[in-house]
């Protein structure tokens, strides 16, 4: 089908090209991610560790026993723990998202760029077909066009289930923010 292994080569050599951006840039953005993530654990680890430190010293320091045991009933009080939460919840959904984002322009921006990569070089090769290879030049045109097709389906599944998954972590997230989706349950 190719009128000569330089084209062959170079059509390969362009798409393995593009593969390697894209595997580059989507490692970049998995570890800019990670480390995110890795910072925010990292920042409710201390956030909770000087609070229970707090606490010690709270009760440490009482003159007397009841004293010591409403320092640590302060403590206790369930909504800053909730509030807490939700406030990780939200920083962790805005990283999730981030990345969400940067993938799919990375993809995008991929299939895209491979799409017409192709279209390129399918043109170069009609070009200089010979007489009577018309038939196999159109079916590669159509093996192509159904390549791509069955990405774009895969693609749009893929979205749905992200976006199936984003309104579960929402609706989890509506659960753990005070007075946000608590319902009473039927006993």
């Amino acid at each position: 089908m190719f009128t000569s292994p330089e084209q062959f080569a170079n059509a390969t050599k362009t798409l393995f090209d593009l593969q390697m951006q894209t595997f580059n840039a989507l490692a970049g953005k998995t570890v800019k991610g990670v480390e995110q993530v890795v910072a925010l654990n990292m920042n409710a680890i201390k956030s909770t560790m000087d609070s229970t430190m707090q606490a010690s010293r709270d009760v440490a320091q009482a003159s007397n026993p009841k004293a010591a045991y409403e320092s640590l009933a302060a403590r206790m009080q369930p909504a800053a723990g909730v509030t807490n939460a939700a406030e990780y919840t939200t920083q962790l959904k805005a990283i999730i998202d981030d990345m969400h984002n940067e993938f799919r322009g990375a993809a995008d921006a991929h299939a895209v760029e491979a799409k017409n990569t192709l279209s390129a070089l399918i043109y170069d090769v009609t070009q200089n077909v010979k007489p009577g290879s018309e038939n196999a030049v159109q079916i590669m045109k159509a093996a192509i066009d159904n390549a791509f097709k069955g990405y774009e389906q895969v693609t749009a599944a893929t979205r749905q289930a992200v976006q199936t998954v984003e309104a579960q972590f929402e609706r989890a997230s509506t659960i753990v923010t005070p007075g946000g989706g608590k319902q009473d349950k039927p006993e």
